[in-house]
């Protein structure tokens, strides 16, 4: 304790600790310095079409359009039951599809179940990147103009969205199951069918469920949207409630797709319970 408190205050000083010394000090302003100048060079790209009046004037806009949207005309929610029942219809059935499809494609692109590394696990990889990377509305669009417009292109939309979401989480769970429950199996004699069914199956079933269940809820939100392509559902009645102009009934809409959502959460919530 003597020799502590007999130590000089500018040894003390000299043995601070630091994070970061001089020169790695240096490099962290200056990559702070390059990332602020990229942010606000892009602002400026991104920005310089921007008309600023229509900007600065949005507050006047949203109250004027708040005013004619209150009070909602809720006589006009009779006729949204049978587009809500249809987009939850478009939901449903896409992601059943989807499930059926995902399921295996999901056993082709994991490591562990897949026949082939070298030539089936790469095109499993690519319908689950070609499926993830393009959005729902973009699908619809192109069924609509395929086969017209209808529920038929939102559920096939809704479906090839789902392939590569569910696809995903299902291989990654497949890679990681546990090998010794496999090998146990594999030890008694029992064909790679039999493994699957006994060995791989019960280990990611729950994953698969929840991931099913998860992307349901997802659909009720996407397909909500899909009428305003021409792919059915309630999207359809608000676009034409919003080319219109007739705001107090796009209310209503905007409420009707809420407590969709919210009833649809609710249910997935239950569903895992039950099943996981």
């Amino acid at each position: 304790m003597s020799t502590l408190n007999n130590t000089p205050t500018s040894v003390i000083n000299r043995t601070q600790w630091k994070r970061y010394d001089n020169k790695q000090s240096l490099m962290l302003w200056i990559g702070w310095l390059c990332f602020v100048a990229l942010t606000v060079f892009a602002w400026q790209i991104m920005n310089k079409d921007t008309i600023w009046y229509f900007v600065t004037d949005s507050p006047n806009q949203l109250a004027d359009i708040s005013s004619r949207m209150w009070p909602p005309r809720w006589s006009y929610l009779e006729s949204l039951w049978s587009p809500l029942w249809d987009t939850i219809n478009i939901a449903t059935l896409g992601t059943l599809l989807g499930i059926v499809l995902a399921f295996p494609v999901a056993f082709l692109a994991a490591r562990n179940t897949t026949p082939s590394t070298t030539f089936i696990r790469p095109i499993a990889l690519f319908i689950i990147a070609a499926s993830r990377s393009i959005n729902s509305l973009i699908w619809a669009l192109l069924l609509v103009a395929i086969i017209g417009p209808g529920l038929l292109a939102g559920i096939i939309a809704i479906a090839l969205r789902s392939i590569g979401f569910v696809a995903k989480l299902m291989y990654e769970a497949i890679e990681e199951v546990n090998v010794t429950q496999m090998s146990a199996i594999q030890s008694t004699g029992a064909s790679p069918l039999q493994v699957l069914n006994y060995g791989i199956l019960p280990q990611v079933m729950p994953s698969f469920i929840g991931t099913s269940l998860f992307r349901w809820d997802i659909n009720i939100r996407e397909s909500t949207v899909l009428g305003l392509v021409g792919a059915g559902g309630i999207g359809l009645k608000l676009q034409e409630s919003m080319a219109m102009l007739a705001w107090p009934q796009v209310t209503v809409i905007f409420f009707a797709i809420l407590v969709t959502v919210v009833f649809s959460e609710w249910l997935a919530a239950k569903a895992r319970k039950a099943f996981i």
